[in-house]
């Protein structure tokens, strides 16, 4: 009996560790994927390296991209948001 309590305390850590870490970003990531999927010509996006532009091209696993005039190709995966996902990240300064 002296090591049921560490068994329910092992459950209760890796359950804790489930729905606080696991759980969050399984979701964001399948966010994330379903963004990257419904991408259409005319949207406004931000890639992984801080690239703003606007989509002038949709393929299968790339984007053409146009911002200030030039033009670059990446993969959906490095896109990060769209214009619509930004949230205010003013200070309030």
């Amino acid at each position: 009996m002296g090591s049921l309590p560490n068994i329910i305390m092992l459950v209760l850590i890796i359950a804790i560790m489930y729905f606080t870490m696991i759980r969050p970003q399984q979701r964001k990531q399948k966010e994330l994927k379903k963004l990257r999927e419904s991408l259409k010509q005319g949207d406004r996006v931000v890639t992984i390296g801080g690239i703003h532009g606007k989509i002038l091209e949709v393929a299968e696993s790339t984007v053409l991209i146009s911002s200030d005039g030039t033009k670059i190709r990446f993969e959906k995966s490095a896109i990060a948001s769209t214009s619509e996902d930004k949230t205010d990240l003013s200070l309030g300064l």
